[in-house]
């Protein structure tokens, strides 16, 4: 009977690749907020006053109301993407679209490189992705796929091949290594810099809005819209320290949100018993 070998999904599929990349930021928009900025200023001045005219000097000055006060919401994000990117752990919850196709998921990841969760792409099937820790004597990570994934990869294979892919592989963990190039590809979704760098790349023009909850926990809306009618708005915690709990994408190409909650709590990552792994390098 033909080993699974090179038939077997040892690497992460092309499908599960379709995750939420980095979205081009037209620079030009920044010229187009000052207008916006301008607006948002005067207002900010207008509602700052006690009065106006002859007797305006004596008047005391009003402090400005709000959850952080003079900060404005360009400075608010910046400061909330600051606080998130120090976090020693934390869990993120996706829900995008794109030109590709649905993308969805979950993964906890910390500092220390260890990173636990499930994606989903498309309707082609889910991955399950776990990587104990990142260190230079172990680079292991290890990959499963439900069935469903598995058929779609065994497809066009031979009755016979697509058996043996399904009895080795059904419920079990491949074991590969983190520098291999699809698994590398696939862990970016476990690195908190990628997952933020688009956001932090112009805040310039954001808006302060109401205050709100996400998930219980109290936050202030904020949002930043670009040209083309694409819009995120952020949701960062008031109580506590000011860390992101939400941003939706509205508009342009790939909608969808991403919400981020389990701050500082461990990380479950342990390595899968051996005889619940399939060794990447034995498929030959």
């Amino acid at each position: 009977m033909p080993a699974p070998a090179a038939h077997a999904p040892a690497h992460v599929p092309a499908d599960t690749r379709n995750r939420p990349r980095n979205r081009p930021r037209n620079r030009s928009r920044a010229r187009g907020r000052r207008a916006a900025v301008a607006a948002a200023l005067c207002a900010a001045v207008a509602l700052g006053a006690t009065a106006c005219g002859p007797f305006s000097g004596a008047a005391p000055k009003a402090k400005p109301s709000g959850p952080f006060g003079e900060l404005t919401g360009a400075q608010i994000v910046d400061k909330a993407i600051a606080t998130t990117k120090a976090a020693t752990s934390l869990r993120t919850e996706f829900d995008f679209k794109s030109t590709d196709g649905p993308m969805k998921g979950h993964l906890a990841s910390d500092v220390r490189g260890r990173c636990s969760g499930t994606l989903t792409a498309g309707t082609t099937g889910t991955a399950d992705v776990l990587r104990p820790a990142a260190t230079p004597a172990d680079k292991s990570v290890y990959l499963r796929f439900d069935e469903a994934l598995l058929k779609e990869q065994a497809k066009g294979e031979s009755a016979e091949v697509r058996e043996a892919v399904l009895r080795q592989l059904k419920g079990r963990w491949v074991k590969t290594d983190s520098s291999d190039a699809d698994a590398k590809d696939l862990l970016r979704m476990c690195d908190l810099e990628t997952l933020l760098a688009d956001f932090e790349q112009d805040t310039r023009g954001t808006v302060k809005g109401a205050e709100t909850t996400v998930e219980g926990k109290k936050a202030l809306m904020l949002t930043l819209d670009y040209q083309g009618g694409e819009k995120d708005t952020f949701y960062v915690a008031t109580e506590g320290k000011p860390y992101l709990l939400r941003v939706v994408s509205t508009g342009g190409k790939e909608p969808g949100a991403i919400s981020f909650s389990h701050y500082d709590q461990p990380v479950a990552a342990k390595t899968p018993p051996k005889k619940d792994v399939v060794d990447e390098k034995s498929f030959g």
